[in-house]
């Protein structure tokens, strides 16, 4: 007798954010991922919104990595009445744990900010989560290992296999009745600067695979020149370059290049600040866990003590005040929160400033505003000129772009009965579908938010 495995669509399908895929079966109740909304408002409006089931019912949360979009929503999960196990590899819940804290500081500080200063239509703005909640949610936490079969029920096995895209990230495989159920999570690239390249799956009946980069490829640009280039020019113009990115995986990249170039005599001792709190913790993260990447331990020394890590708010004003050339790297990557809103703040609308946008930008962020050519741009609450100069290197995303997600996909020896395009926005999903049906001539299917797909097994 057939079984059947209902796949809930609650996030991460239509839209990039999100990612939640819930799996029902007759025997364990499984989410892959657990992650928040980011972009667009009437996104962001989503994460406020109760899940359409019964949390209580999920028996446990496989985690493909660590950031935001992926495990962000895990302390509303548990407060509308999960209590399972969330299950990932050491470093991913070691990202994830920075993050969630990260995440509740900023909301609670931002909710007060909001209520001081009275720009809120809420009374009174509230936290997403709190502190307490975050804590709360990482007491659930429990590591396994990559490249094991392990066992949840009498027909239900999963493993983790490396997948490059940042410290700790995996695919999920399935096994659900014998039939291989195989979750992408986000895929990183070959000849990545920090990380080993992903390994493929070899069999997969069901397959839901990312789809950021579906309709691209990435430029062929020289990452090492452009950066040369725009540090000279910052010196120049004596004024500042500031580089809004990822705490995870972008961060530590850039001071990585920023260092070989130092050391390859291309640029000058211009002073390199290094302005987040979670980036800072994150590079803890490489150093616990150094077979999870490619830096020796001797050129992570180096490259660390290359920059300036600031610790506190009053050194981010003492970088501001300080009239010299240099850069800044402060989080958030897509410019929605975090350190470098107090640059941008103060500089933006300096001609002598450089704003360089370092990944993918969702539509709806600030960051897409700027990469749009925004006149001004909005945050506390008031609206700030743009007469900064803004640049983008799109070569540093950390997604596998089309080819590479296509060569992801080369190893799997059977044809797939079905496979959802996930993570993606509708041009880059319809151009992927294309171009897997040309390629391989699999089925495939682009799942809506909240669709329940029913899957026999």
């Amino acid at each position: 007798m057939e079984n059947v495995v209902n796949i809930n669509f609650l996030g991460g399908a239509g839209v990039v954010t999100g990612s939640k895929f819930l799996l029902e079966t007759s025997e364990k109740n499984i989410l892959i991922d657990c992650g928040m909304f980011q972009g667009l408002k009437e996104l962001r409006e989503l994460n406020w919104i109760d899940l359409p089931i019964d949390v209580k019912n999920i028996d446990v949360v496989l985690l493909t990595h660590g950031h935001l979009d992926h495990v962000g929503y895990l302390p509303r999960l548990l407060k509308q009445g999960f209590n399972g196990k969330i299950i990932g590899t050491a470093p991913t819940l070691a990202i994830a744990e920075i993050i969630l804290k990260d995440s509740a500081k900023i909301q609670e500080e931002d909710a007060q900010r909001a209520n001081k200063e009275n720009y809120t239509k809420h009374r009174p703005a509230l936290p997403f989560y709190t502190m307490l909640e975050a804590e709360k949610t990482i007491g659930l936490f429990q590591v396994e290992m990559i490249d094991t079969w392990f066992t949840l029920s009498k027909n239900i096995s999963y493993r983790f296999q490396y997948n490059g895209h940042i410290i700790g990230a995996t695919y999920i495989e399935l096994d659900i009745n014998g039939k291989r159920f195989v979750f992408s999570g986000d895929i990183g690239r070959q000849n990545d600067y920090l990380l080993d390249d992903p390994k493929k799956p070899e069999w997969a009946d069901f397959l839901f695979i990312e789809s950021t980069y579906g309709n691209k490829l990435h430029k062929e640009e020289d990452i090492e020149e452009i950066l040369s280039q725009l540090i000279k020019e910052t010196i120049l113009k004596r004024g500042n370059l500031i580089i809004p990115s990822f705490a995870v995986e972008r961060l530590q990249t850039l001071i990585y290049i920023l260092w070989k170039l130092y050391k390859s005599n291309k640029i000058p001792n211009i002073p390199i600040f290094i302005d987040s709190p979670m980036g800072n913790k994150v590079l803890e993260v490489f150093q616990r866990f150094p077979k999870w990447h490619k830096l020796s331990v001797s050129d992570y020394k180096a490259m660390c003590n290359h920059v300036t890590i600031l610790e506190s708010y009053k050194e981010t004003w003492e970088t501001i005040d300080n009239k010299k050339s240099k850069i800044i790297i402060a989080g958030s990557g897509m410019v929605t929160g975090g350190r470098v809103l107090t640059y941008l703040q103060q500089l933006i609308d300096e001609a002598s400033s450089t704003v360089l946008l370092v990944g993918y930008q969702a539509e709806g962020t600030r960051g897409r505003q700027l990469q749009d050519g925004a006149h001004e741009i909005k945050f506390f609450g008031k609206y700030y000129p743009v007469k900064a100069t803004i640049k983008s290197i799109e070569s540093l995303s950390a997604h596998a772009d089309q080819m590479d997600l296509l060569n992801w996909m080369s190893n799997i020896k059977n044809i797939p009965k079905n496979v959802f395009l996930i993570h993606g926005e509708p041009p880059a999903l319809d151009a992927f579908r294309i171009k897997i049906k040309d390629t391989y001539q699999w089925n495939v299917t682009i799942p809506k938010l909240s669709d329940i797909q029913k899957l026999m097994v």
